[in-house]
């Protein structure tokens, strides 16, 4: 089967969130890159956890030994969407954040004064905070520059990397601007010098096919809640590295991977959902193995996702006043997402105006506030962010670019009041 729009409109029923109206219509839900609406067979597997297996792992009763199998099955999962070798790649923990701390902690320790770490100026806080508290142990961390394309400067990623380099941090889409990053290169650069690649991949994991065997990171993290499952941290660790590593953990935790990173009891139910919303995501697609049906229903998504995007861009760029953010949609360049400024209004203005007829899409810098600040959106309130998901359907966007069409013609626009607000066509464009 081929993920369509029929597709997509029938998987709108699947999401009961969908059904919620807002003064008489349907919400219009275009905030997935914060975090997607959940499926009903995700929302059922999660209760279904705690109605029949709601124990913790090794016991030797039924409960617990269901729950071990739940788990090792999730991993199994996860591995099959990421492309990876086995399910001992694949930890678990709170958040991707949670998860980042916990490896930039185990990583210091094996660092030294003068030792270097690469970070970007395009990146996520999660995948910059971790790694530049690491200047408290003498490391010297270089940021690549973001130019005002909304792409990163490869010939400064070039200068970055030397023998001094231990790792580089870089995410593999921009939850901001939505551009892809070129990873490909990242990983040469770092062979090269023998350092580790640490790979974002929480914006790049929804909407595109992920093959951890090719692209070859050290460590790659993902968020279950940006495609469709709850909220649970993902990380992805090369054979042997977790053990190679100093982790924050008890005497009593399992040393080898995938546990060696996990503290604590984790949580069964939500992972249970992982699981769920992975097979869902599989049911779209065909193929003998999970890992073929997901590779062919995440072709057919990212197909879906990636007209709407376009449609969007092409409508809106096309308004006065409206800035248009990051590259354009050639070769994939971009994520399904859009980010915009509307000059003399805040990014809370205009969402706040499209709230009130119902349609969701964030404002703000989206914890990517390096980016924003770089870019001279800061004193506009950063941008405004519409994000596609395969339940996204053309009637969303025709929606959204006639309500802002409206705003843009001052029928329902809202005052701008950030001090110093400068119109966004003087701000790095």
């Amino acid at each position: 089967m081929a993920f369509d729009r029929a597709a997509s409109r029938a998987a709108r029923l699947d999401f009961p969130a969908l059904a919620r109206l807002h003064d008489g219509r349907p919400l219009v839900f275009l905030d997935g890159p914060a975090g997607t609406q959940v499926p009903e067979t995700v929302i059922s597997a999660v209760a279904r956890h705690y109605r029949t297996c709601n124990a913790n792992t090794h016991g030797q009763f039924v409960t617990s030994i269901e729950c071990d199998a739940a788990l090792w099955h999730a991993r199994q999962a996860v591995a099959d969407l990421l492309g990876a070798d086995g399910p001992e790649r694949i930890s678990f923990g709170a958040n991707m954040t949670t998860l980042t701390f916990a490896l930039s902690r185990a990583i210091g320790r094996k660092l030294h004064p003068g030792d270097e770490v690469v970070i970007t100026e395009l990146d996520h806080e999660a995948n910059r905070g971790p790694w530049l508290r690491l200047k408290e142990r003498g490391v010297i961390v270089r940021e690549v520059r973001l130019l005002p394309s909304g792409r990163l400067d490869y010939d400064h990623l070039r200068e970055c990397i030397g023998p001094r380099t231990r790792l580089l941090a870089i995410g593999y889409s921009s939850n901001a601007l939505g551009t892809v990053n070129d990873v490909a290169l990242a990983r040469e650069l770092t062979r090269a010098v023998g350092a580790w690649l640490v790979v974002d991949a929480v914006h790049y994991a929804p909407h595109f096919v992920l093959d951890v065997r090719a692209l070859d990171p050290d460590f790659l993290v993902c968020s279950a809640y940006k495609f469709y499952g709850p909220h649970v941290g993902i990380l992805y660790s090369r054979p042997g590295l977790l053990e190679e590593l100093d982790t924050d953990a008890l005497a009593t935790q399992e040393p080898t991977a995938p546990y060696r990173i996990e503290t604590g009891t984790l949580n069964f139910a939500a992972i249970a959902g992982v699981r769920a919303a992975i097979d869902y995501l599989a049911g779209f697609g065909d193929g003998r193995t999970l890992r073929e049906r997901l590779v062919s229903a995440l072709t057919g998504i990212s197909a879906h996702e990636h007209g709407l995007a376009r449609q969007y861009y092409e409508a809106v760029r096309s308004l006065p006043g409206v800035t248009v953010w990051g590259p354009d949609f050639a070769d994939r360049a971009r994520a399904p997402t859009v980010s915009i400024t509307v000059r003399h209004q805040t990014a809370a203005a205009v969402a706040h105006a499209l709230a009130e007829q119902g349609i969701c899409v964030w404002d703000g810098d989206f914890y990517a506030a390096r980016a924003i600040e770089v870019l001279g959106l800061k004193a506009a309130g950063g941008v405004l962010r519409t994000g596609m998901s395969l339940y996204s359907s053309e009637q969303d966007v025709e929606r959204l670019v006639t309500a802002l069409a409206a705003l843009c013609r001052g029928q329902s626009a809202a005052p701008a009041r950030a001090a110093g607000l400068t119109s966004p066509d003087t701000l790095g464009r």
